[in-house]
C-alpha cells in the first residue's frame, strides 16, 4: 500500500502552480511555433511572435505568462489502495498547496479568485479555493494535472442541449464567432459530448489537459470518428478567417480536442471550453517516495523567434501631449509606440466611477486628454516596476465606455480583443479611439513599463487605479474614430482568402 505524505503532497501542488506560471507546455509552444512559420497576416504573425517572445522571457526570468495567473484547477485520480499521512483533508492540502504557490515571495502570482461571487466579490488573497475534480481509480499512486485557466478563456465558455439530429459541428462553426477574441486565439478549443449538462462542461475541460497532437493526427490520419470530427473541426474553425488576436489570418486552433460520454437517448449535450494563448498545465503522478520532480524544459526546443518594436512602421505617440485631434487621425490596423504616463483601470474601477460620478463626488483622477489601460498587473518582485501587466478583455468596459468619454474627458482606450457595438458607437460619437495589445504577452508588455504607482481605489488591489510610465509600449488601432474595427474587417477579409486557397491550412 503506498502512502502519500502531507508535506510531499503540498509541495508538488505549490511547485506545480508555479511550475505552470511560466513554463508553455512545450507541445502547444512548438504549435505555435509552426503556426507562426505558416502564417501570412502581418498582423497575426506580428501578434504570435509576441507571444512566443513572451513565452520565452517568462521561461527566462520565472515571471507569469499572463497577468491572469488564472483559477486554479485540479484533477485527482487517487488509487484505491492509497493511504494518506496527514492531519489535513486532500482538499485542505491542495488549497496550501496554491496558497503557497499565488504567494510565493520570488515569484507572487495574481491573486483573481472572488469569495461570495453574487455579493461583496472579496479577493481571498491567495486564489484559494482551488477547482478540484475527483476520481477513484484502482492503483497504487495518484495521478494529478494541475491548470491555470484565466477568466478570459473561461468567459467564452458554451453549453448547449442539442436534439439528437442536430449536426456538432453547424453549432460549433456558428457558436466560435460570437466567441469574439476575448479568448486569446490562437488556442486550443475543448469540447465535450454526451452524458448530462454538467457531465459535457468537465469533459470540455478534461479534454484541454492532453498533448497538443494535431499535427501528427494529420499526418497519420484518422483511426475513429472522435478523430474524424477533430480533424473536420480544425479545418473548419480555421477557415473562419477569425486568426490570432482575432485580426483576420490562417491560424484560429492550434488543435481540437474531444472527450465523449454515453447519454439520453433524447439528449446531444455538448460543451465547448476555450484554451488561450497562456495555455498552462501539468501531470505528475505520487507514488510515495517523495514530492513530485518536475523537470525544466529545454528552451532549445522554444521556437527561434525574438519580436522587437519596429521603429521605422509604427509611429510613436507621446501620451503626455496627446490631443483628441491626434487620436481622430489614427487608422484602423496602424500600429504605435505609446510613451509617456497612462492611467489603468478596469471592471471594478469603473463601476466605482459611474457610481461616484452618478452622487456628484470627485474623482481621484483627472482623466482629461488621458488614456486608460484595461489591466489588472501582478505585484513586482525585485527591482520590476510592475509585474506582467497584459491587457484584460475590453467588452467588458463596453457599458462604461460612454460615460467614461463624455463625463470624464477620457480621450482613448487600450485592452485585448474586440469592442460591442454600444462601444463602437460611443468611440464614433466621441472621436475616440481604442487601442488593442496583445493578449498573452504579458511579460513582454510589462518591460515597457518603467514606473508605476497606485493613483486611485487602492482597497480594490489589482484592480486599483494606477499611473504607468511607459517606453514604446505597442498597440494596434483596433476602433478608429470613425467606428471601423479591425476585429470586423480583418476575419472578413481573411476568410475570403482562405477561401481561394486549395489546401487545407495545417
Amino acid at each position: 500500500m503506498t502512502t502519500i505524505k502531507q508535506e510531499d503532497f503540498i509541495s508538488s501542488i505549490d511547485d506545480a502552480f508555479q511550475y505552470i506560471s511560466y513554463y508553455h507546455p512545450l507541445d502547444y509552444i512548438q504549435a505555435l511555433g509552426k503556426a507562426y512559420e505558416r502564417e501570412e497576416s502581418p498582423a497575426a504573425k506580428d501578434a504570435i511572435a509576441q507571444i512566443l517572445t513572451n513565452s520565452r522571457m517568462c521561461a527566462e526570468g520565472k515571471r507569469p505568462i499572463c497577468q491572469d495567473t488564472g483559477i486554479s484547477v485540479v484533477f485527482l485520480k487517487v488509487g484505491m489502495n492509497v493511504r494518506w499521512e496527514s492531519t489535513m483533508s486532500v482538499t485542505d492540502m491542495v488549497n496550501e498547496g496554491v496558497r503557497r504557490a499565488y504567494l510565493h515571495p520570488d515569484n507572487k502570482l495574481r491573486a483573481s479568485v472572488l469569495l461570495d461571487p453574487a455579493g461583496a466579490r472579496k479577493n481571498s488573497k491567495d486564489n484559494t479555493p482551488a477547482v478540484i475534480h475527483y476520481e477513484i481509480v484502482p492503483g497504487d499512486g495518484v495521478e494529478v494535472i494541475c491548470a491555470a485557466k484565466g477568466g478570459g478563456s473561461e468567459n467564452k465558455s458554451k453549453m448547449v442541449m442539442l436534439n439528437p439530429s442536430d449536426s456538432i459541428v453547424d453549432w460549433v462553426l456558428k457558436t466560435i464567432p460570437t466567441m469574439g477574441a476575448g479568448w486569446c486565439p490562437p488556442g486550443i478549443l475543448g469540447i465535450g459530448i454526451g452524458g448530462t449538462p454538467e457531465k459535457a462542461m468537465l469533459l470540455a475541460k478534461e479534454s484541454l489537459m492532453a498533448h497538443c497532437d494535431m499535427h501528427e493526427l494529420i499526418e497519420r490520419g484518422p483511426s475513429n470518428r472522435i478523430e474524424e470530427l477533430r480533424l473536420e473541426l480544425y479545418d473548419k474553425v480555421n477557415s473562419l478567417g477569425i486568426g490570432a488576436q482575432g485580426l483576420g489570418g490562417l491560424t484560429t486552433v492550434l488543435d481540437v480536442k474531444i472527450m465523449d460520454y454515453p447519454t439520453h437517448a433524447a439528449s446531444l449535450p455538448v460543451a465547448m471550453i476555450p484554451n488561450c494563448a497562456a495555455t498552462r498545465h501539468v501531470h505528475f503522478h505520487l507514488h510515495g517516495d517523495g514530492p513530485a520532480k518536475l523537470e525544466a524544459p529545454n528552451l532549445a526546443d522554444w521556437p527561434q523567434v525574438a519580436w522587437k518594436a519596429d521603429t521605422e512602421k509604427s509611429k510613436r505617440v507621446d501620451l503626455n501631449t496627446l490631443t483628441p485631434a491626434e487620436v481622430a487621425s489614427w487608422k484602423p490596423g496602424q500600429t504605435l509606440l505609446l510613451n509617456g504616463k497612462m492611467l489603468t483601470g478596469r471592471d471594478a474601477a469603473h463601476k466605482r466611477i459611474a457610481d461616484m460620478l452618478a452622487k456628484g463626488e470627485k474623482l481621484p483622477v483627472d482623466f482629461t486628454n488621458r488614456v486608460i489601460y484595461y489591466v489588472g498587473p501582478v505585484d513586482p518582485v525585485r527591482d520590476e516596476a510592475v509585474g506582467p501587466a497584459g491587457p484584460t478583455t475590453a467588452t467588458r468596459m463596453d457599458k462604461f465606455t460612454r460615460m467614461m468619454l463624455e463625463k470624464t474627458g477620457l480621450i482613448a482606450m487600450i485592452g485585448k480583443a474586440e469592442r460591442g457595438p454600444v462601444a463602437i458607437e460611443a468611440i464614433r460619437d466621441n472621436k475616440s479611439a481604442y487601442l488593442m495589445a496583445v493578449g498573452g504577452a504579458a511579460y513582454l508588455v510589462s518591460k515597457a513599463i518603467t514606473n508605476a504607482k497606485v493613483v486611485g481605489f487602492e482597497d480594490l488591489g489589482m484592480e486599483a487605479i494606477y499611473e504607468f510610465e511607459i517606453k514604446d509600449m505597442p498597440v494596434t488601432v483596433a476602433v478608429d474614430s470613425t467606428g471601423i474595427s479591425v476585429h470586423n474587417t480583418g476575419p472578413k477579409e481573411w476568410q475570403a482568402k482562405i477561401g481561394k486557397i486549395p489546401v487545407t491550412v495545417v
